[in-house]
């Protein structure tokens, strides 16, 4: 199939159109900013000014059609590739996550404040196998706060934002309770999102890196941590909310932008900074200037903003969703601060696995959270590692993608590391970046510039989701 510049090149040279008028017409959709074709506009405008004759016309007509023709195309092309990559993510995740509730046993046992009354085991010897990937940990958060609501019974907190429990109530009413609402909600979530990042992949640097949409796909959906997309938490969730936002402000669509990133910081505490990313693509889209629609904007603070005062009508601290957070001994430390005692505690760490001493403590912190001299520095090495993942994605998507991009995904990075816990200072870390998109549609550039490097990079990482779904399932503390 031709591309979009080989058809639009010699559609246009053979209307008759000047060299200059071709190269115009023929430049990508994605790049030409006013759009005109796909606004309806058939081209009563030509290169050199003068109106269209009826050939011209005709042939311009013929070129929007395939223009539109070769649109829809890549929007399949999307669809198929989302499907795969989500079929591949809970695919991985269930085999080995089930397989591993078979084979090991369980790490921990959670406490009945944390588990009202079995809501992720005792529930039968299949359905236990069938729960064990997608429900562990903070998934009792968001089933009991679906049920009780905030402050209602045990196991609630507003450090866990509404919207994803209240689709899981919702949905869960309309027939498959709870439990199961949660881990659909997530799997659709996760294939929506999925299909946004290829497009807008495509959309930024597609014409640079046609490899690159189904690339970045791959690469987020068989992220290590990507089982969390698969899981009862508002990863997949928020995943979607922040990349649709993203979309819509790009189609130029402000207000669903708006409406996207509002929803987002009602999902997580982070989603508020989605509006770094769309003030900077307005900005760029009206070449500098402000209009009344950029009051579309102000829906993604009043989303935060509506959940706020929600808790202060009930009776809450309208603030408690952030002094929530000391329940967790996390504390503001700042975006230097916590890099800092992450790396103190990975070299700690590496003495301890180099020495082979199971007694002397190199991380004396990391005893007062349970863990075991090891474990400890096993886990400490794995998120520095991840924090150096995340930070030279992150070079990339301020040097290959649009500012907007860059500036929401060094915030989202710098907010998850200002808050160091003292036993583990880049705890859930992993967890964090893995919802952080321009740093995988910047990996799906460099893959795609690095052929050699595709095959093991991604068998890796399948293996690094296999390896910490199985953890998950059998109650081991991953992030």
């Amino acid at each position: 199939m031709d591309s979009l510049e080989t058809e639009g090149a010699r559609l246009g040279q053979s209307s008759g159109m000047s060299l200059e008028g071709s190269a115009r017409f023929a430049a990508p959709i994605h790049r030409r900013r006013e759009a005109t074709l796909l606004r309806g506009d058939t081209g009563q405008r030509v290169a050199n000014g003068r109106p269209p004759t009826s050939n011209q016309y005709g042939l311009l007509v013929r070129a929007q059609a395939r223009v539109v023709e070769l649109l829809r195309a890549r929007v399949g092309v999307a669809g198929r590739d989302a499907a795969l990559g989500a079929g591949c993510c809970l695919l991985i995740v269930f085999v080995a996550g089930a397989g591993a509730y078979l084979l090991f046993p369980q790490a921990y046992i959670f406490p009945v404040v944390l588990n009202p009354p079995g809501l992720m085991d005792g529930l039968g010897s299949v359905r236990d196998v069938l729960v064990a990937p997608f429900a562990r940990w903070d998934s009792a958060w968001y089933l009991v706060t679906a049920h009780y609501g905030y402050g209602l019974g045990a196991g609630t907190s507003p450090a866990y934002y509404p919207l994803y429990p209240l689709l899981i109530s919702v949905v869960g009413a309309l027939g498959p309770g709870d439990l199961l609402a949660g881990v659909l909600i997530s799997v659709v979530s996760l294939g929506l999102a999925l299909r946004m990042i290829w497009l807008l992949t495509d959309l930024e640097v597609g014409a640079s890196y046609p490899d690159a949409p189904r690339l970045a796909v791959l690469v987020t959906a068989l992220f290590p941590t990507a089982f969390f997309f698969t899981a009862v938490y508002t990863e997949s969730l928020y995943l979607s909310l922040s990349v649709g936002a993203f979309w819509m402000a790009r189609r130029g669509r402000w207000a669903w932008a708006g409406v996207f990133g509002g929803l987002g910081a009602a999902t997580r505490s982070s989603g508020v900074l989605i509006v770094i990313g769309l003030a900077l693509l307005y900005w760029n889209a009206h070449r500098r200037r402000v209009r009344a629609d950029v009051l579309w904007l102000a829906l993604v603070p009043a989303g935060l903003a509506a959940y706020m005062a929600w808790l202060g009508l009930h009776g809450l601290s309208p603030f408690s969703p952030f002094s929530a957070e000391h329940a967790w001994l996390r504390n503001f430390a700042g975006p230097i601060a916590g890099p800092w005692e992450g790396l103190r505690a990975a070299v700690a760490g590496a003495h301890q696995l180099l020495s082979g001493n199971t007694t002397h403590v190199y991380w004396p912190a990391a005893t007062s959270y349970g863990y075991t001299p090891m474990e400890a520095a096993r886990d400490d090495l794995e998120l520095f590692a991840f924090l150096l993942l995340a930070l030279a994605a992150l070079v990339g998507a301020l040097r290959r993608l649009p500012l907007a991009y860059g500036a929401y995904a060094a915030a989202a990075v710098a907010v998850a590391v200002s808050y160091p816990i003292a036993a583990q200072p880049l705890t859930s870390l992993s967890r964090y970046v893995a919802v952080i998109f321009p740093l995988w549609m910047t990996a799906g550039c460099w893959l795609a510039a690095h052929r050699r490097w595709r095959a093991p990079v991604l068998a890796l990482s399948a293996l690094a989701l296999a390896y910490y779904a199985g953890s998950f399932a059998t109650s081991h503390w991953v992030a």
